[in-house]
């Protein structure tokens, strides 16, 4: 620094030196912050209830799996067929004595993205009755896609929405053709170990 007397340059070093600390110190609350942040959501998901989403007839899913899982997401009309077509499935899956909620109506991509009426979720509601003997409680839409519209019918309905954020607390899981949807596969992997 030219032209400044030494005591100008110790005085500025001071002022620099006094400056960074509370930057560093800074850092050091962030990520202690981050950190406490990143244990809560591990002790979380580790004593939340497991869910599996994705819940059909003749799709597979690991017994450990589903005997771990405290929560079943059923799509109750699937590539056109009713669950209740096939009402073993539908007594095999009450004796897990499992929550059962209700997974779209026909699971297509951006399902609940588009403006859905009464009429279309009552549908799934009813197929859904038929094959367990109540109407569920529980909705979350396929790919968590969810518009403001939607989500105020299904309240109105009374259902109980998980949203994203249902993610980071739960360990949630799909029974899926792994070999088709490899990352579903990690996903799944990923959640065992975390």
């Amino acid at each position: 620094m030219v032209g400044l007397s030494d005591a100008q340059q110790a005085f500025i070093q001071k002022l620099k030196n006094k400056t960074t600390f509370p930057n560093s110190m800074k850092a050091k609350y962030i990520l202690f912050a981050v950190l406490i942040i990143l244990i809560s959501l591990a002790i979380a998901r580790s004593i939340l209830p497991r869910q599996i989403d994705d819940v059909r007839p003749n799709r597979l899913c690991e017994d450990d799996l589903v005997n771990s899982s405290s929560v079943l997401m059923v799509i109750p009309i699937f590539e056109n067929r009713s669950i209740a077509e096939n009402m073993s499935w539908c007594e095999q899956i009450l004796m897990l004595n499992k929550t059962l909620g209700m997974h779209g109506v026909y699971h297509t991509k951006k399902e609940f993205s588009e403006v859905r009426d009464e009429n279309y979720v009552k549908t799934g509601m009813e197929e859904f009755r038929k094959c367990f003997g109540f109407y569920p409680s529980v909705f979350e839409a396929p790919q968590l896609s969810l518009s403001n519209e939607n989500e105020k019918l299904l309240k109105s309905l009374n259902f109980t929405i998980l949203h994203r954020f249902h993610y980071l607390t739960h360990k949630v899981y799909h029974c899926t053709d792994y070999e088709k949807k490899s990352w579903l596969m990690l996903l799944n992997t990923l959640n065992k170990i975390i």
